[in-house]
Parts: C-alpha cells; sequence; structure tokens
C-alpha cells in the first residue's frame, strides 16, 4: 500500500517508518524541512519524502495521488503561543487535503482523555480528533497516556529526576495516576490498526497492563535501576513552580514542562483494552518496559529521541536557512591543525558533545550550559542521540547538528543557547589532512558585539585546547 507517514522526523515516527518498510508498504513522509530528512539506508528507494508545512494550506498541494491510508501524528506540545489553534489549522487542512485524495483511512495518535476537565494539551488532541472524525475517510484513533521508551519524554524525564535526586521534594500532582505504554506496544498498535476494518471509526485508550501514580513510577525506575530513593510531595508548588522544577532538573525545555505539568494533574487511565482483545496484543508491564529501554540506550540502539524535535531547542527553524554559514558582519575564531591520522580525527568530532563532553575544559562548556538554562536556555542536558553517530537535524547539547558528512568530512552545528545573535561552529579536515575549526557569530546589534569580545580571552583558552585534543596533539 502506499502510505502517507507525517511528522517522520518526530519520536513515533522514526520508529515507525522502517517497520512499514519492513511490511512492504510504500512510504510518502511529510517533512516541513527536507534537510533535516534521511531515510535510512537500504529503504530510500520505498521513500518519498514531501515537503508540506500543514499550517501553510497551498503546501499541502504536494502530497500526491494514490494515498491507501495515513498516520497523522503531528502535534505541537512544545510550542509556545497558542499551539491549540495551530492544532486545530493542522488538522483541518490535513482533513481536507486527505478527503481531496480519497484516501480510505486515517490513524491518529492521541492522548486519553476521560476527564471533565482537561489540560490545554489534552483538550486540543481531543479536539483535532473531532476534526479528523468529520472527514470521508475512516478514522482510527488511539489514545495514549504516558508513552514509555528509550528516548522518550518522559522516559528521560524520569531518568534525570530519578538519576540525580536521592531525595525529591515534589509537587502533589506526583499522586495523580496514569496507565503507561511502552513504545514498542505503540508501534505494534499503530500496525495493526492498518486497513483493519474493525478499528474503523472508533477511538480506543491503549496502556500497559499497569495502573500507577507518577510517584509510584519513579519509585518503580529505582527499583528496576537498584536505586534507593525518597520522595515527599508538598501541597505548596504551584503549576509555574512544578514547571520550573521539571525544566531545572531535567533535560525538557519550560515550554514543555508547562505542558506536561499541566497534563499530569490529569488522571490518564484507559476505559477498557478492548482494543488489545482486538488487535491479539498482550502490552509489557511498567517494569520490564524501563529495562527495554535501557537495554537499547547501553546498546546504543536508539531509534529517536524528543529532543530531536525542533521544538525542544529555542528556535524554530528551517535548518536548509542556516547551512549556508554567512559572511557579511560575522567575527570568527578560526583554527587549523594539520593531522596525522584523519580517521581518528573524524571519529573524534562525531563523539563530541554528550557523555563524551567537548575535549578541553569541559567544566567551562557545563558552566556555558547552567548560564543558558538560568537564562531559559536548553542548557546542556539535552545530551545526544547516540554517542557515535550524528545525523542532520539531530540536538547535540546546546547545538543542532546542521549538516553530518562523513563522506566530506564536515560537521556543522548551529547555536540553540540563549545568545545575543547567532551562532555557528564548523568541523572540516581537507585534502591536505588539515582540520579546520571555525567558530562564527553573527551579533545583534551592539551587545551582541560587547558579548563576543568579552569573550575572546575565554575563546584563546577553550577554542585552541579543544582543536589540539581533537586533532591528537598534545594539550598542556
Amino acid at each position: 500500500m502506499k502510505i502517507l507517514l507525517t511528522g517522520a522526523t518526530g519520536y513515533i515516527g522514526k520508529r515507525l517508518l522502517p517497520r512499514l518498510i519492513a511490511e512492504g508498504h510504500e512510504l510518502f513522509c511529510c517533512v516541513r524541512d527536507r534537510s533535516r530528512f534521511t531515510p535510512p539506508p537500504g529503504m530510500q528507494a520505498r521513500v518519498q519524502t514531501v515537503e508540506v508545512d500543514f499550517l501553510d494550506r497551498p503546501s499541502l498541494d504536494a502530497i500526491p495521488e494514490g494515498i491507501d491510508c495515513a498516520y497523522y501524528l503531528v502535534h505541537s506540545m512544545s510550542s509556545s503561543g497558542e499551539f491549540g489553534e495551530m492544532e486545530a489549522t493542522s488538522a483541518v487542512n490535513f482533513r481536507d487535503r486527505m478527503d481531496a485524495l480519497n484516501v480510505c483511512q486515517v490513524i491518529y495518535l492521541s492522548g486519553i482523555a476521560n476527564q471533565e476537565t482537561l489540560s490545554r494539551h489534552l483538550a486540543s488532541r481531543k479536539h483535532v480528533e473531532e476534526i479528523l472524525a468529520a472527514g470521508r475517510f475512516s478514522l482510527t484513533t488511539l489514545r495514549a497516556g504516558i508513552i514509555v521508551g528509550s528516548g522518550s519524554a518522559s522516559f528521560e524525564i524520569i531518568r534525570d529526576l530519578v538519576e540525580k535526586l536521592p531525595f525529591m521534594i515534589a509537587p502533589s500532582w506526583l499522586d495523580t495516576r496514569c496507565q503507561p505504554i511502552g513504545i514498542s506496544d505503540v508501534i505494534e498498535l499503530l500496525l495493526r490498526c492498518l486497513k483493519n476494518e474493525a478499528t474503523y471509526n472508533r477511538s480506543f485508550d491503549i496502556g500497559g497492563p499497569d495502573i500507577m501514580t507518577y510517584r509510584e513510577m519513579l519509585l518503580g525506575y529505582a527499583a528496576a535501576r537498584g536505586l534507593k530513593r525518597v520522595i515527599v510531595t508538598v501541597p505548596v508548588m504551584t503549576p509555574r513552580l512544578s514547571s520550573y522544577w521539571l525544566y531545572f532538573v531535567t533535560s525538557t525545555s519550560f515550554t514543555l514542562a508547562q505542558n506536561l505539568v499541566n497534563s499530569m494533574k490529569v488522571e490518564v487511565v484507559c476505559r477498557d483494552n478492548e482494543i488489545m482483545h482486538i488487535l491479539d496484543l498482550q502490552p509489557r508491564s511498567f517494569t520490564p518496559t524501563i529495562r527495554a529501554a535501557f537495554e537499547a540506550i547501553e546498546q546504543n540502539t536508539l531509534l529517536s529521541s524528543w529532543k530531536d524535535s525542533m521544538v525542544s531547542g529555542q528556535l524554530n527553524i528551517h535548518l536548509s536557512d542556516f547551512v549556508q554559514v554567512p559572511e557579511f558582519g560575522c567575527l570568527y575564531d578560526k583554527r587549523s591543525v594539520t593531522v596525522a591520522d584523519p580517521d581518528a580525527v573524524l571519529e573524534r568530532i562525531w563523539q563530541i558533545g554528550g557523555e563524551r563532553g567537548w575535549y578541553y575544559m569541559n567544566w567551562l562548556w557545563r558552566l556555558r550550559g547552567l548560564i543558558d538554562k538560568a537564562f531559559g536556555g536548553v542548557g546542556l542536558r539535552r545530551g545526544r542521540t547516540s554517542p557515535v553517530t550524528l545525523h542532520t537535524g539531530e540536538a547535540l547539547d546546546f547545538w543542532r547538528v546542521l549538516l553530518a558528512d562523513r563522506t566530506g568530512l564536515r560537521l556543522l552545528l548551529f547555536a540553540e543557547m540563549k545568545l545575543p545573535g547567532e551562532a555557528w561552529l564548523e568541523f572540516r579536515i581537507d585534502e591536505r589532512n588539515v582540520l579546520h575549526q571555525t567558530a562564527t557569530f553573527r551579533p545583534r546589534g551592539l551587545w551582541g558585539r560587547i558579548y563576543w569580545y568579552s569573550l575572546v580571552p575565554v575563546h584563546q583558552i577553550i577554542f585552541g585546547g579543544m582543536i589540539r585534543r581533537i586533532a591528537g596533539v598534545a594539550t598542556k
């Protein structure tokens, strides 16, 4: 079948794509920025990329005729502003285009919304479902609560809290009940719904076998990791204070933290498990799901991470607009070193950041991350999806990968930290085995220039030490 996959660069989409290809389908992947999307090797012949912005109605004309079914995996939870209006507009535009193409089935991944009072996030998801249900196609809606898996926002937040805090003074919403489900079970359900008439024009709550509070989830994670943790809840932490608590302790952005806190005050428990019987699936319980997530991390087999979404950063950019580093009005720190073993140097470049760090004076990089976090930036806690591979569009600490070209021996990063301007960091090895490291800064007004020149002495030390370490040259 010809399948339209929206959200192809997102956490769910990246995991669903190879499974659909393995089942023999031809995929049309909708992305906002073609430069961010590279289908996995060996699958490119079966994948066509369609550049679409669902907020821009005319752009949907690029979606071709002949689509049989579509997955709608679009949401704006991490976006600031009126994300509800954005989600509604996207849904209307998508629905109308699917109607025009006579698509048979649309499968929508939503959120459990069984309470009378819903958070803005869950209310928006429910409204999107109502919009899609007005289409002429058969709609299948899967409503999930907390999705747990390596790289998921929920898992990473739980991981940050438990690993870093032996004792937690936490908000009272930790006693709210939820019904988590593993990412592998979500993907399996999405696959089994495809062209299954028993799921047409119906909505289903999906969850694992365990109903537990968020406190029990944190303690369950701790038990799975062999850690002893104490959690005390207090009623005085307002939603805003709770959001700041998540923001400073975990790798989440403040906007996402706000939306998560508002949603976590609402109980997300399934009405029934009918979908599991229809699709003949026995979902895994919470503890095996946590263990599976850690196995994926330890084996470096993460297929996707929520941090790679553009909205996990501070800027909602079109990557192709920044791949060409500007020259006019820019300030530079340029350094070059001849290397003896370019292959080894390339490996070090490709492993930069995350747990490995930035090779020289990592404490200064960590300090810069703390300062960035204090001013509302992303900080260093996002890390990287894999310790050994890099792909265009991924998050890398407080940078975004604009270009990761191993063949061309070039890595280009764009800063998502709080800055009075725009910054790029480039590593390139030329044909003479010379490593070039270039930091480019385009200042915004007088304060931008003051910022750059005040840091010149620091740049002399940190950038000089970094290139020598990467090149394999001894550094004092």
